[in-house]
């Protein structure tokens, strides 16, 4: 049975995101999200989600929040980590972080070439894996 694909990492699109399929997501502004597994962790009413992002040259997700933290590992390319209230932190193969629960923040691809990363979230399985911020 085909199930809707989990959209987020660093992203958009977010509200009654569901369990993930293998399928590739792709969202307007150049990325595309494959989510790769969702599963219960050991904290009560969490799940962990494990998802792949592809941005491309000029994409930005967008601002967002998650329920949960997101922790994130560049692959290759890079880009901009644009957090609320703090510097933009370039991120480049190689690179990880992490963006605590509730943390407006975007991702934006500057570059002339594209980004991969892999981002990890545990998130309340009750809420959407991502909000749009005001």
């Amino acid at each position: 049975m085909r199930r809707p694909a989990l959209v987020c990492l660093l992203g958009l699109g977010l509200a009654g995101c569901a369990a993930p399929t293998p399928t590739p997501t792709p969202a307007a502004g150049g990325i595309v999200r494959t989510p790769v597994h969702r599963a219960a962790s050991s904290f009560p009413g969490t799940d962990a989600v494990v998802m792949r992002v592809e941005l491309a040259p000029g994409a930005r997700a967008g601002r967002h929040t998650h329920p949960g933290d997101e922790i994130g590992y560049v692959l290759e390319g890079e880009g901009q980590l644009l957090i609320d209230g703090a510097p933009a932190r370039l991120l480049r193969a190689g690179d990880a972080f992490v963006v605590p629960a509730g943390v407006v923040h975007d991702a934006h691809n500057p570059g002339s070439a594209g980004m991969r990363l892999v981002g990890v979230f545990m998130v309340d399985r009750k809420q959407p894996l991502a909000t749009p911020a005001r």
